[in-house]
């Protein structure tokens, strides 16, 4: 084989640029402490380091996520620990109100310093953190309360990003702190009106003709074990006849799960009030095949009332109202069908309602509603459900909140009326809408629910016009498929005056145009119809909206069911309840201290409803229960956001140096190497050299 000089050089020329490139590498990767440079010096190599660049990427960006979100929450935190702070001391200054011994000035010292409370609880519920309001849900640009103590923020939650389709909450919500539930609490609803013994109170009539009112009368509240004499009183002091005249009681109220209920009950005047409180606990249990009396607790409470509590916790339902009747003339008259006979007049102890000569009502619970002009009785208090909406400027405003039986949460206007219904079906029943429209007039509407079609007309009209539905194609709506939405519809129709011009789908939806260009009829947060006159400052306007046989009892001794949908009622107080409204209901206790109040008193004319001190250190107590669990709540995503911060620091790391495995020189080898090179280097060019010098003579 024959070597010539040209396949010399190139043999020389190639491992000369090969090691030199070799070299070349190593000094590289030992200057830039990486191993490869592009894609091409190793696929494989660039695939790993590329892979990690993006997690490092995605770990700084829940780094820069969970610590942004840290900031938010843990001043959440504090911010609610000051409000914690502040209600307690509100619950102090409660507390000392309740003191007998206070004078009005004492007493309306310690409300001024509640209101300090109050305005420094709104300051602290419009906290901001860089622009930002802590408790408006993801309207962080809105301050959650407004001027008029309502919320304005909303129910959504801010998340951070925690890694790939991992979110963490770090936000409380207004509608949580100020209006959110608390399952655990039982409610707990009371009658208003104080019930003092007749026995007592008029010794002279119902004790001893011989003694003297002024020095014998007393005061005193009746109790568990009080006869029923001692609670309607008597025209004597013969207790042999008091068979002739024992009285009816007329009650009717929501059970837990939203089923309603309507009774009317005889009791002899010998029976006690412990007899009486177990009868309203069985009217309360839904098993009225074998009723057990074990739903609800039925007490008197020291000033006289009934009160009744909730066995299970987490509903807002409960409700109850109620009504006695004793025909002092041994009549039947008080034997009565429909509760509206029972009028006005008086007896020889007191002056009650009656409708004959003897007949004497007392209430159990007193309201500051007005009854509309259509219904004939003249004590509002035995009307349960027929009382006018509160009258607040241009609005109206009804009392109870329409609450979804199964899930316990306010209704909106695609609710259905048969979800928050205390019936098992609408279909044949008839609602009445009562009132003046915006113009002073009197009108009366009648709402039809049918499963073929509702109607509604107005003042008994020839006239039955469809309720539409929405959906194409448009018919008369099922009862029970009606919703909130289009009940209001009616409503505003029926209050503005704007009726359909034709019963048509075309003159139904002109007709809701017009009428929402004169007034607007809604659903507010709290679950509560609310009236809006367009037209004037102060609405002309009236409203009520009760079921028709509302005022109709079942016979004696019998339950039957209540009034399907209540919207505004004479009904008991509400003292304890899963439902939160936090400036609503703190607003209502310093009231309670302004006007002096110790319990609630359905006697009062300036205020019926208000619930009173007592009962306002109980509401208050559970108001600071429910703000320190969501203030746990915060910390715990404070916990876990600085948990993710400091975990995502380590994983930064941790990648980092598996970055630096993967793609990182290893020095120490890469200088052997490139020693091992560098000598190959220096062995190829001295053995270039000596071949170099070689010519045939040394073959030779």
């Amino acid at each position: 084989m024959r070597i010539t000089s040209g396949s010399y050089y190139n043999d020389i020329y190639g491992e000369n640029n090969k090691i030199n490139q070799q070299l070349f590498d190593v000094n590289k990767q030992i200057s830039s402490g990486l191993q490869i440079q592009y894609a091409s010096d190793n696929p494989e190599i660039f695939a790993k380091t590329l892979q990690l660049d993006n997690e490092i990427t995605t770990l700084n960006q829940v780094k820069s996520s969970s610590q942004s979100a840290y900031k938010v929450s843990t001043q959440t935190d504090t911010t609610i620990g000051e409000i914690v702070k502040t209600i307690e001391s509100m619950q102090v200054k409660l507390i000392s109100a309740a003191n007998g011994a206070n004078s009005y000035t004492s007493t309306q010292a310690i409300a001024k310093e509640l209101r300090g409370l109050q305005n420094n609880l709104l300051t602290l519920a419009n906290t901001s953190i860089g622009g930002q309001y802590l408790f408006s849900g993801t309207a962080t640009s809105v301050p959650p309360i407004g001027a008029n103590g309502a919320y304005q923020g909303n129910n959504k939650n801010l998340e951070a990003f925690l890694g790939s389709g991992v979110k963490q909450k770090y936000n409380i919500s207004g509608s949580q702190l100020f209006l959110g539930d608390k399952n655990q609490v039982n409610r707990t609803i009371t009658t208003n009106v104080p019930q003092m013994s007749l026995t007592d109170l008029y010794p002279d009539i119902m004790q001893d003709g011989n003694l003297v009112r002024s020095t014998s009368s007393k005061e005193t509240y009746i109790s568990g074990t009080s006869t029923i004499r001692d609670l309607m009183g008597d025209t004597d002091s013969n207790t042999t006849n008091d068979a002739t005249h024992s009285p009816y009681f007329y009650f009717q109220g929501t059970r837990t799960d939203g089923t309603t209920f309507k009774s009317k009950i005889q009791m002899n005047m010998t029976d006690t009030m412990d007899s009486l409180t177990h009868q309203i606990a069985l009217a309360f249990d839904p098993n009225q095949t074998t009723p057990s009396a074990n739903q609800v607790n039925v007490t008197i409470n020291p000033n006289g009332q009934i009160e009744i509590n909730d066995k299970i916790a987490g509903s807002s339902k409960l409700d109850f109202h109620m009504v006695a009747a004793v025909d002092f003339s041994g009549g039947a008259a008080a034997n009565v069908t429909n509760i509206d006979n029972l009028q006005s007049g008086t007896t020889n102890f007191e002056t009650a309602a009656i409708t004959a000569p003897g007949l004497y009502v007392k209430e159990f619970t007193k309201s500051s509603f007005s009854t509309p002009a259509s219904v004939s009785n003249t004590i509002e208090g035995i009307n349960y459900d027929r009382t006018n909406f509160a009258a607040n400027g241009a609005s109206l405003i009804s009392d109870i909140p329409q609450i979804d039986k199964t899930t316990n949460a306010y209704a909106t206007p695609s609710s259905k009326l048969i979800d928050i219904s205390g019936a098992s079906t609408l279909n044949g029943s008839q609602m009445v809408i009562n009132g003046k429209d915006i113009t002073g007039t009197v009108f009366t509407a009648q709402i039809n629910l049918s499963a073929t079609g509702s109607t509604f007309s107005l003042d008994g009209g020839a006239t039955n016009y469809n309720i539409f539905t929405a959906t194409t194609p448009r018919s008369a709506v099922n009862g029970d498929q009606m919703t909130y939405q289009q009940l209001l519809d009616v409503v505003n129709m029926a209050t503005s005056g704007s009726l359909p011009a034709a019963n048509t789908t075309a003159g139904y939806d002109n007709a809701i145009y017009a009428s929402n260009k004169l007034s607007s009829t809604t659903l507010n947060s709290s679950g509560e119809v609310v009236f809006e006159d367009k037209t004037n400052p102060t609405t002309k306007a009236s409203l009520s909206i009760y079921d028709a046989t509302s005022s109709t009892y079942p016979i004696t001794g019998t339950l039957s069911t209540g009034s399907s949908l209540a919207f505004n009622a004479n009904s008991a107080l509400t003292i304890r309840d899963p439902k939160t409204d936090l400036f609503a209901q703190i607003d209502q206790m310093i009231k309670s201290v302004e006007e002096g109040k110790t319990r609630s008193d359905g006697s009062s004319l300036t205020d019926p409803r208000n619930v009173g001190i007592q009962n306002s250190i109980q509401m208050m107590s559970d108001l600071a229960d429910h703000i320190t669990r969501l203030q746990t709540e915060a910390g715990s995503y404070s916990q876990v956001l600085q948990s993710s911060s400091d975990r995502t620091d380590m994983l930064i790391v941790s990648a980092q140096t598996l970055q630096s495995d993967v793609i990182g020189t290893d020095v120490a080898t890469a200088t052997i190497n490139m020693n091992q090179l560098s000598l190959n280097y220096q062995a190829m060019l001295s053995g270039i050299s000596k071949v170099s010098k070689l010519s045939l003579v040394n073959y030779l």
